[in-house]
């Protein structure tokens, strides 16, 4: 069983909500960085594992995927795990409310649950000092009819096994409709076609297919499908999903089932405080990932509307999420340690992407994220694409690990009252 540090009454109170790609490389980078007397680290999520969200189109198709407990991850860290779904965030009393999760059993690794205040419906409220939110993103339905009654969705693992059991009752020949073209929906489309030849995929795209990609991506991208018999509807719209069709500008498509990948919005909570957020409900933050409104508050990951090379708003993506989630750390470390701010512009080197277990395609970019001729493709791109995954999920599941362990004393606090413990 973990073992969780006496929270002390001078220590700064650092509260991670999420923990996915950003949340728990945040956590676990702020824990090498900070001296454990001086802050605690509360690391706060609905489930007990870390999912790779880069592979739930895998799990989606019946492949397994590596358990990855949290408590096994960050033990001896000094990082506390606390699971419960979060339902509140109040910004000015500096408390996030969540309600109970599920204690994680042996596949979880067994790690525990601490106590935290009870409110009387069974809630948890947890004050912070530092807040860094890491919610991240969902589907988006963009209101169409019938997508939240018949479709079905990978943006978490739930949704993902629910669409695997859906496919294992489908019989050969069932028509399965992808919506969306993007980087989620083409490997949604390639990991099905290839793990089920018995079913008739197809994929509608609003525009062309693969219209980020450079020409010479879009050529190896239609080659793939054409292989994998892929049926793409072009330039189409979705007006409504049904049980057993997907209505259309075009005309209606057959769909036994729907995967529905048409875009992500991100979690709601941040809109309903007082934090300032962009019209998507992004939170703003400055060039250290810290909210424009509140300076206790840092966002990362697809939460934030944060500025990439030239101001162009970062896109929601793992590429994106990862180095936030090291910016927002650092300078939270920087501001407590009194030593130099980070001053790096996250920027893009490529898209991987992966289409099957067989191919992939590795599309260079430059810095603001415009596709430029360098592709890779083939089986290097997929052995390419797959080490990055990996390389990944390594960085996360090793914390400490995965860079210089220089934990500095605490010599300031940030300004701003304190909270009151709840």
């Amino acid at each position: 069983m973990q073992q969780h540090p006496q929270h002390t009454a001078h220590q700064h109170r650092i509260v991670v909500i999420g923990a996915g790609y950003t949340g728990a490389s945040a956590a676990g980078r702020l824990a090498a960085r900070l001296h454990r007397e001086d802050v605690s680290i509360t690391l706060v999520n609905a489930e007990p594992d870390f999912v790779e969200r880069v592979r739930v189109h895998q799990l989606a198709v019946g492949r397994t995927l590596r358990p990855r407990p949290l408590s096994a991850m960050f033990a001896g860290t000094g990082v506390e795990l606390r699971l419960g779904r979060v339902t509140a965030l109040d910004v000015e009393a500096r408390t996030v409310t969540m309600a109970n999760g599920t204690a994680p059993g042996p596949a979880a690794g067994g790690g525990a649950v601490t106590g935290a205040p009870r409110e009387a419906d069974g809630s948890r409220t947890v004050p912070y000092d530092t807040l860094v939110y890491a919610l991240g993103s969902a589907w988006n339905t963009h209101g169409v009819p019938g997508v939240l009654e018949h479709a079905h969705d990978i943006a978490d693992r739930p949704g993902a096994l629910r669409l695997r059991d859906r496919l294992a009752a489908l019989a050969p020949g069932s028509p399965v409709t992808v919506v969306g073209g993007g980087l989620t929906g083409v490997e949604g489309a390639t990991e099905l076609a290839e793990a089920r030849p018995d079913l008739d995929v197809s994929l509608i795209a609003r525009g062309p297919l693969g219209d980020w990609l450079s020409p010479r991506g879009v050529r190896h991208l239609r080659k793939v499908f054409a292989g994998l018999r892929i049926t793409v509807h072009e330039n189409t719209e979705v007006t409504a999903v049904h049980a057993d069709r997907v209505s259309t500008t075009g005309g209606d498509v057959p769909a036994a089932a729907t995967l529905w990948t048409a875009g992500f919005a991100v979690h709601p909570i941040a809109r309903a405080t007082a934090l300032e957020t962009a019209e998507n409900g992004q939170i703003t933050v400055d060039a250290t990932m810290r909210s424009t409104s509140h300076p206790d508050v840092y966002a990362i990951g697809d939460a934030a509307r944060a500025a990439g090379p030239g101001g162009t708003p970062l896109r929601m993506s793992c590429a994106t999420g990862i180095p936030t989630a090291w910016q927002a750390a650092d300078a939270i470390a920087a501001r407590l340690t009194g030593t130099e701010l980070p001053t790096l512009v996250p920027r893009y080197f490529h898209q991987c992407v992966s289409l099957g277990r067989k191919e992939g395609l590795i599309q260079y970019v430059t810095a603001d994220d415009r596709s430029v001729d360098a592709v890779l493709t083939g089986r290097p791109a997929a052995l390419y694409k797959e080490a990055i995954c990996r390389g990944a999920a390594w960085a996360v599941a090793h914390p400490t690990l995965n860079l210089p362990t220089r934990r500095r004393r605490v010599t300031a606090q940030p300004a701003g009252k304190a909270a009151t413990t709840v």
